[in-house]
């Protein structure tokens, strides 16, 4: 092969790359074709999946958190079942140790 065959492979490669990352990027941006978009800073979610504990093969709990209330959601066999609504956030107490006096 002759080197201007090699030099437009490369240039050729080099465009099909780029046009994938740009498409890759709009979809990113607008969020098309299921891709979220980023959130600002100033935005927040309001929807998050806090945990998930898979029970067996078809049943999983999932603790769901919406602004600041948080669910606890029983989810198989084709549907859900709510199983605590506005569930109270943990209430960690540190466990303080007295000092051992000789």
């Amino acid at each position: 092969m002759e080197s201007v065959s090699y030099l437009r492979f490369i240039m050729s490669l080099v465009a099909v790359l780029a046009m994938i990352f740009g498409m890759l990027w709009a979809a990113r941006r607008w969020g098309l074709g299921g891709m979220a978009p980023r959130v600002n800073n100033r935005q927040r979610r309001r929807l998050a999946v806090q945990d998930v504990l898979q029970l067996d093969a078809r049943h999983r709990l999932i603790l769901v958190r919406r602004d600041d209330r948080e669910h606890l959601l029983l989810l198989g066999n084709g549907n859900g079942v709510v199983i605590e609504r506005d569930c109270p956030p943990p209430q960690f107490t540190p466990t303080v140790s007295k000092p051992e006096t000789p």
